[in-house]
């Protein structure tokens, strides 16, 4: 049986958080050494009535509470959609050494589009940040998604 990859358990995640009623976002944090999962989340704004329940946010805090740390400098974010600016700040805050984001958000996102975070000179930390990874499936997913609510 092969080991899913970590955009695709991060896909695994959206879907989740889809069949909850919730916009289909996931995150998996791994370390970034060995590539062990630390963290999974899909979004969870609408069951906990948080504003601020978006994925990585609610990795981020997962992982920073298992590791006993509040910077996660050795771990990767993966993420189904382009982080929107809070998510950006908390994944410099949080000194994440890399994320991996799936469908860009031209609209939301605040890492490629909107404030573009990582560019601003009070960013004291930058990720390397790749966009793109698992694309389609998860614009496609998106898509299906806020097609059905309409």
């Amino acid at each position: 049986m092969k080991t899913p990859t970590s955009m695709e358990s991060a896909l695994e995640e959206a879907a989740a958080a889809a069949g909850r009623g919730e916009v289909p976002v996931g995150a998996v944090l791994v370390d970034a050494r060995s590539g062990r999962l630390i963290a999974a989340a899909g979004n969870r704004t609408e069951e906990l009535n948080d504003p601020t329940a978006h994925a990585e946010m609610l990795v981020i805090r997962e992982a920073a509470a298992k590791k006993g740390v509040p910077r996660l400098e050795d771990c990767d974010l993966y993420v189904t959609l382009e982080p929107c600016p809070m998510c950006a700040t908390a994944i410099s805050f949080a000194r994440v050494r890399r994320l991996y984001f799936a469908a860009f958000d031209p609209k939301g996102g605040g890492v490629d589009h909107g404030p573009r975070i990582y560019t601003q000179t009070t960013c004291h930390h930058r990720p390397e940040v790749i966009g793109g990874v698992e694309e389609q499936a998860a614009a496609e997913m998106l898509k299906a998604f806020f097609r059905g609510r309409r």
